[in-house]
């Protein structure tokens, strides 16, 4: 049997790559804000129906969060942010010389608890950074209304939300910054990359500033650091380009089958109202940790690697001070558990999944 991953990275045809990279070659720029570079922004911002000069690609979605802080001035205080996240959130905070603040999630969208922000404002908070966690949208407009009456900034680290709509319009659109996140693992992917989407024009031209390393031509403006992508993964970003409408629809299939087979016999994820989704991750979850273990041990005996997104609950980071409990988020990282989905992947493959699953719910 072949070996099952929880993702797998699209590829295009590699003719049509090698097509772009001869390009290149010919071109002899590779970096520095090329031509396929500047194409693969407007042909992003047109695909997400975002303004074209709001759409910035950048190295990763790391950098890219570093960036968006340090370009609405969040610096030397307080953070709210989510502690059910990749780390690479929690690690653009701390980078930046920030505290991150975390406030519990929401049990049935995974996301941070709009309900509960105010109460950990204090006068050194200086912004939000909310996920929208497996692509499912934050409260959106509770985390504005919020922010307007206590002068905050909010980043939306919207690393899984490419291609979701929220009130018939891009997700991408709320927030003072969203970033994305293209890494290989992603539904979208440009090998590593990422991206920076503002919608006011001074702080747009502030981060395509600090990501050149603050300076134009031989004029140094301020300090800045090196978050360009290249030629090379901007020429993969046109290719997969073409191919999105498919893998979303292959996912949307295979997300169907996962949910005729376990939506009646396991708690699978709630989507908000108003969202058109974008399939990236299939999460379930378990009774207790004890039987996540056990599952995960079931389908890795059959070659099958699903992965604990996310885990450990970021609150409980060892280099993370003044920790504060999140019994939610806690909770729920240590039952959750991603299966695979990916575009190579296949209806009787997730059928032997679910099959599996179903072994070990009637052996509990």
């Amino acid at each position: 049997m072949t070996r099952i991953d929880v993702t797998k990275p699209f590829l295009p045809p590699v003719e049509e790559y090698i097509h772009y990279v001869e390009k290149v070659w010919q071109s002899n720029q590779l970096t520095n804000q090329g031509p396929f570079l500047r194409e693969f922004e407007r042909e992003v911002s047109a695909k997400l129906e975002i303004e074209s000069n709001s759409f910035q690609f950048v190295a990763n979605g790391t950098i890219a969060l570093q960036v968006a802080l340090k370009a609405l001035g969040v610096s030397d205080g307080e953070v709210i942010t989510t502690p059910f996240s990749y780390v690479a959130t929690t690690s653009a905070i701390l980078w930046e010389r920030c505290k991150p603040v975390y406030v519990d999630i929401n049990p049935d969208t995974y996301c941070i608890d709009a309900s509960k922000i105010e109460r950990a404002i204090t006068p050194r908070t200086r912004a939000i950074v909310a996920v929208h966690v497996f692509g499912n949208p934050c409260e959106v407009d509770k985390i504005n209304e919020i922010a307007q009456r206590h002068n905050l900034k909010v980043i939306y680290d919207a690393a899984h939300a490419f291609g979701v709509k929220y009130n018939n319009q891009s997700l991408l659109k709320y927030g003072d910054i969203s970033t994305c996140s293209f890494h290989a693992t992603k539904l979208f992917h440009t090998v590593e990359g990422g991206a920076i989407i503002c919608h006011d024009k001074r702080v747009n031209e502030e981060v395509d500033l600090i990501k050149r390393f603050g300076h134009i031509g031989d004029d140094h403006q301020k300090l800045g650091i090196n978050a360009k992508s290249s030629e090379l993964n901007a020429a993969m970003g046109l290719c997969n380009l073409k191919y999105i409408d498919q893998i979303i629809e292959k996912r949307k299939l295979l997300s169907d089958v996962y949910n005729k087979h376990l939506s009646n016999i396991i708690k699978t994820m709630h989507v908000e109202n108003n969202t058109v989704q974008n399939y990236a991750y299939y999460p379930i979850m378990l009774h207790d940790e004890k039987s996540t273990l056990k599952l995960i041990e079931l389908l890795n005996s059959n070659d099958i690697y699903p992965r604990r997104y996310f885990y450990p609950s970021l609150n409980t980071l060892p280099y993370v001070k003044g920790k504060k409990s999140c019994p939610v988020s806690e909770d729920t990282a240590v039952r959750i558990l991603c299966l695979p989905l990916f575009y190579e992947l296949t209806v009787s493959e997730v059928e032997l999944i679910c099959g599996l699953i179903k072994e070990m719910l009637n052996d509990v």
